[in-house]
């Protein structure tokens, strides 16, 4: 078997109805269809979908560091930060970041999961670390 490729992200929420609203002002998501506990939205050909779960704890959901990235441009970024805010969206402190690793502002969504849009490529990571991380070991 050979994996080819992301299918699509799928998020259990508390409310749909707000989900939706976040979703699209925060990610200018395309709504594509929404029943009565779904939805499904293209992100600029990614495909998201929601699922509502009302009875799910939901404390713990931005206390790790996993998350989802999603690229933006670096011209775009202070852009994107100052829509957040205006949003009143969660915007969450960062880790310190090399300026040539990119930048990134992280946040969450209404039920904690953790989103961040990053300036930087694989490529920047993997030069910043080849040059800054002798401890790490590469493979081709």
């Amino acid at each position: 078997m050979r994996v080819k490729g992301l299918n699509h992200l799928c998020f259990s929420v508390s409310d749909l109805e707000r989900s939706v609203d976040f979703y699209e002002r925060v990610f200018e998501a395309k709504l594509l269809v929404k029943g009565r506990s779904t939805a499904y939205f293209d992100v600029n050909g990614i495909w998201v979908a929601l699922n509502e779960e009302k009875d799910v704890p939901r404390e713990q959901a931005g206390t790790t560091y996993t998350h989802m990235a999603f690229s933006v441009e670096e011209e775009d970024f202070d852009a994107v930060k100052e829509k957040l805010h205006s949003l009143n969206v969660n915007v969450l402190a960062g880790r310190e970041r090399a300026a040539d690793d990119g930048r990134s502002i992280y946040f969450t969504d209404l039920d904690g999961h953790k989103f961040e849009f990053h300036a930087g490529t694989l490529e920047q990571r993997l030069n910043y670390y080849r040059r800054e991380k002798p401890h790490m070991t590469f493979y081709e």
